[in-house]
């Protein structure tokens, strides 16, 4: 596992040695940022169920301005932080440990003045149907912006529970398939044309 490209170009990152985390390859992942080009530079980028950064560490190595990550697990929160003091991108980095689905909720809460994310990329573990809630939670969450985007990494199989959520906001625009990884794009419709 390595940084692709941009600042941090061929940084290797840290994994842990557990099965609680599916790291994305970086042929899936050089594959997704060829999809986004241009899209990434200057952006608040949100990485949902971090692990160990890749996702996230690629997107500021391109030009990200500001990336967040969320990660529950302490040893791979651990591995997160020294990932990214490895490949010097912690000063653009917010770290929090914790539940993505509380940090959702606590973006949507009443009162809040949440900062929206341009880019939020939705990779929870697999076969717990974490995806499908996290769409369904985003759809409404004052997290995603008008022209903003959100990125679902799940297995092919898992796909019918994740398009089986009604979006009122979020429409699938785009999918793409690299064997056992499916990337599924949303985005507010119209939000290209304004």
């Amino acid at each position: 596992m390595r940084v692709v490209t941009g600042e941090a170009k061929g940084k290797r990152l840290k994994s842990p040695k557990t099965i609680d985390t599916r790291p994305i390859l970086d042929r899936v992942k050089t594959a997704l940022f060829d999809i986004l080009s241009g899209e990434v530079q200057g952006t608040r980028f949100l990485d949902l169920f971090g692990g160990v950064g890749n996702v996230g560490i690629e997107a500021l190595s391109r030009g990200a301005a500001h990336a967040t990550f969320l990660e529950l697990n302490p040893q791979v929160f651990r591995i997160l932080r020294e990932n990214l003091q490895l490949t010097g991108l912690i000063n653009r980095a917010e770290t929090v440990r914790g539940d993505a689905f509380k940090f959702l909720q606590a973006g949507a809460a009443p009162g809040a003045a949440p900062k929206p994310y341009d880019i939020i990329y939705v990779a929870p573990p697999q076969y717990q149907e974490m995806a499908a809630r996290a769409l369904e939670m985003l759809d409404h969450s004052p997290l995603v912006p008008d022209d903003g985007l959100v990125i679902v990494q799940i297995h092919p199989k898992e796909r019918p529970g994740v398009a089986a959520v009604t979006c009122q906001r979020l429409t699938l625009v785009d999918e793409r398939r690299y064997g056992s990884t499916l990337l599924m794009f949303y985005r507010v419709p119209g939000a290209e044309e304004e």
